[in-house]
């Protein structure tokens, strides 16, 4: 299948596509200071700039794109053009996210990884949820954790009502 957008159009709308302040970010944020815990954002001078930064909690959430970093999901397809290039692109970036969170960890940080799908799509989870996962790894004595959605109860409603 061939690209409907001209190289021209298609680099204006990757080029428009933000890292920081995204919509499943700022749920999270808006969340979370909401419930009266206060952090820092893109704390430069940790590996990888997370997202969050709680200092008096000595966490950090990192909120992924599930296209971006190569999330097992259905939200995550690769283009059908340049798949090659794709590819290496998401792949470099799970790499790099994993170097980044060896490196929170082995310097003494918690890490909480938000995946878009909890937020956005079919399999969202009610944002409350998410925020009450937030709050539980906080009150943990976990290392690292994932919330993700519930592509289970999407596969097994979809099995139900093709039956």
């Amino acid at each position: 299948m061939t690209d409907v957008l001209t190289p021209e159009q298609r680099r204006l709308n990757m080029s428009r596509i933000r890292g920081k302040d995204t919509k499943p970010e700022m749920i999270i944020r808006k969340g979370l200071h909401a419930a009266g815990l206060r952090f820092r954002l893109h704390a430069k001078e940790l590996p990888g700039r997370p997202d969050l930064v709680f200092p008096r909690h000595q966490s950090a959430i990192q909120v992924h794109g599930c296209f971006w970093h190569g999330h097992h999901c259905p939200m995550c397809r690769l283009p059908a053009t340049r798949r090659e290039f794709w590819s290496a692109k998401i792949s470099g970036n799970r790499e790099r996210d994993q170097r980044t969170s060896a490196a929170l960890l082995t310097a003494g940080w918690r890490l909480l990884t938000i995946w878009e799908c909890s937020l956005r799509g079919p399999a969202r989870r009610p944002e409350e949820e998410v925020l009450a996962c937030c709050s539980d790894f906080f009150r943990s004595g976990r290392q690292q954790e994932e919330v993700a959605g519930v592509w289970d109860r999407i596969n097994t409603e979809h099995r139900a009502t093709s039956a």
